[in-house]
């Protein structure tokens, strides 16, 4: 039985707003495509695209990115859905973001389909973007940052052993500013989320530091009674 709608739909689309930790330029990164179609064609855009017929947000997200970055097998979190009129000069289209947080040398970048290249870019020293992707990556931003205060963002990209200070720097690199040592460590200590092992630093050309690990099950039990990290 066929049925005809009253109003008219919009197109669906998906964007990506893909994050990247660089510890070596202690810098956030993020990764755009520059788009080889019109609209907007040679212009730097994040990676996305159509929703296909029988396809799940998440399925298309992930098939986007794959095709237009050649990135794969990443945890995407559902952001925001933008859907203003005049969004996109080809009509009414509503777009669904997703954001994720990587460590760009795991990530091997290729370009294919409908976009020409695919390059990390400094989220201070970003192009002109296409669309409204200014606004989609700020929104991907405010909530990354956000995220921090509840949440051990990152912690999957620093090793298994880690310093204090290589923690603060993950901290440091995502919120865009230089933290106070010794209020910082007074924090993430008052958490007790940490594993201090009987390890140090090796091949190291500063002083050698302890090491710790991250404690899943406390974290989980303090996420559990409303845990809060604010900085």
């Amino acid at each position: 039985m066929s049925f005809t709608y009253e109003f008219e739909r919009p197109g669906l689309t998906v964007d990506g707003v893909i994050f990247g930790l660089d510890f070596e330029e202690e810098t956030l990164k993020v990764v755009l495509v520059e788009r080889d179609v019109e609209p907007f064609e040679g212009m730097w855009a994040l990676p996305g695209g159509f929703v296909r017929n029988g396809e799940s947000l998440e399925d298309a997200a992930l098939r986007e990115l794959r095709e237009e970055t050649g990135i794969k097998d990443v945890f995407l979190e559902q952001l925001y859905t933008f859907g203003k009129p005049n969004r996109d000069p080809r009509g009414w289209v509503v777009s669904v973001a997703y954001y994720a947080l990587v460590a760009p040398d795991q990530h091997h970048l290729l370009a294919t389909t409908d976009a020409r290249r695919a390059e990390w870019f400094p989220v201070n020293k970003l192009p002109k973007l296409a669309f409204d992707h200014a606004e989609v990556l700020q929104t991907a931003l405010q909530r990354l940052r956000g995220k921090l205060t509840y949440a051990p963002i990152g912690f999957e990209l620093l090793p298994d052993k880690f310093s204090i200070r290589q923690l603060q720097t993950l901290y440091e690199i995502v919120l865009g500013q230089k933290l106070d040592n010794r209020n910082f460590r007074k924090k993430i200590f008052s958490l007790d989320v940490l594993k201090e092992l009987n390890e140090i630093q090796t091949g190291v050309a500063h002083r050698a530091a302890r090491l710790y690990k991250f404690d899943e099950r406390k974290y989980k039990q303090l996420t559990r009674q409303g845990l809060t990290f604010e900085i």
